[in-house]
């Protein structure tokens, strides 16, 4: 991505126009002249570089850095109204998040390898069983057996899939895509989500490996189809009968609650599950529209806890691990590893001599 390209995308996340951004630059520069930047007629001096990165708040390593040339694939689903704005700060957060962990990958010399994803192609299914039958052909395929996934952040990374955790804005929760990088560079698989709570994160991964897998779903909406993909991975049917049986006409809250962090979702994506596989009919979900249950909703119950088990095993883990890495052999000094990895100098130098 171009120095122009960058500096749009800067001032899109910072919601300037130009003459904004002009008012801001020290030392003084014309908003024609910005244009002309953002258009790649012409460069900024040096002093201007650094007046332009530090009235947008970004680097000089993002405005300047050719690591990624652009994000393929890239589109905002969850919410058609998502603003310029809104998709700039996605973009920008991730092309930052991506190029510092192309970084230490190179201090590594870490070996190029494809993705498993990369090895689907995207298939076109006919109907919402077509997207249950798509998550048990994968977990077939990955060998992940018929139980419940302890991190899908885990199972990811270990399938060389990279997991980025970024904050967004309320109306994007994830997005797959492809990172195109310079000439005789192979482009990467990443998958980003907004850290939501750990249900949210959870069923969101397990959503965007569905577009991965199902390119188009002709007998309903893509994201319908999308989410009973991801019901289905996270909750095997053969698993959940066994646990709840079948023909239930009523379930206790503690069971549900169970069941909930048993599988690691929300209790709503429990109940659509019971659903889908059978256990419940349709009618016995619409009821529970009619009663205090519509609250789960917005509210989750018994949600599962930030510093728990579950939490801790959803967080991305590759990066952070290689930043430790490269800095306990040398590589890297506790300065170039607090840049890396977004946190106070302190704070790395206490995680790293414990």
């Amino acid at each position: 991505m171009a120095f122009g390209e960058r500096l749009r995308l800067a001032r899109l996340r910072a919601g300037l126009s130009l003459a904004a951004l002009a008012e801001k630059v020290t030392p003084k520069v014309s908003p024609q002249a910005i244009n002309k930047y953002e258009q790649s007629e012409m460069l900024p001096s040096s002093s201007v570089l650094v007046g332009l990165a530090q009235a947008l708040g970004v680097s000089l390593d993002f405005l300047m850095s050719n690591q990624v040339v652009a994000l393929d694939g890239v589109e905002f689903r969850k919410r058609s109204a998502t603003s310029e704005k809104e998709r700039a700060l996605v973009e920008a957060e991730v092309i930052d998040h991506v190029e510092r962990y192309l970084a230490i990958e190179d201090i590594l010399a870490l070996p190029e390898r494809p993705s498993d994803l990369d090895a689907i192609e995207p298939a076109d299914i006919d109907d919402l069983d077509a997207a249950e039958e798509k998550a048990s052909w994968l977990r077939d395929k990955w060998n992940i057996g018929g139980d419940p996934i302890p991190s899908m952040a885990a199972l990811l990374e270990e399938r060389n899939v990279r997991v980025i955790e970024i904050d967004g804005h309320d109306g994007f929760f994830g997005l797959t895509c492809h990172v195109k990088r310079p000439e005789g560079k192979p482009s990467i698989r990443v998958v980003v989500r907004r850290n939501v709570n750990v249900e949210r994160n959870r069923f969101t991964l397990a959503h965007e490996v569905g577009h991965a897998v199902i390119g188009d779903c002709k007998g309903a909406k893509l994201e319908k189809a999308m989410d009973r993909f991801a019901g289905a991975f996270l909750v095997p049917a053969d698993h959940l009968r066994k646990e709840v049986g079948t023909g239930r006409t009523a379930f206790a809250y503690e069971e549900l609650v169970r069941l909930k962090h048993l599988y690691g979702v929300s209790m709503w994506a429990l109940l659509y599950r019971l659903k889908d596989v059978g256990i419940i009919s349709e009618a016995n979900l619409k009821n529970l529209f009619r009663t205090p249950a519509r609250a789960w909703l917005k509210s989750e119950p018994e949600e599962l806890k930030q510093d728990g088990e579950t939490a801790r095993l959803e967080k991305p883990q590759r990066f952070e691990s290689h930043v430790y890495r490269a800095l306990a052999e040398g590589f890297i000094a506790s300065t170039k590893a607090a840049t890396l990895l977004r946190r106070p100098i302190a704070d790395v130098e206490r995680a790293f001599k414990g």
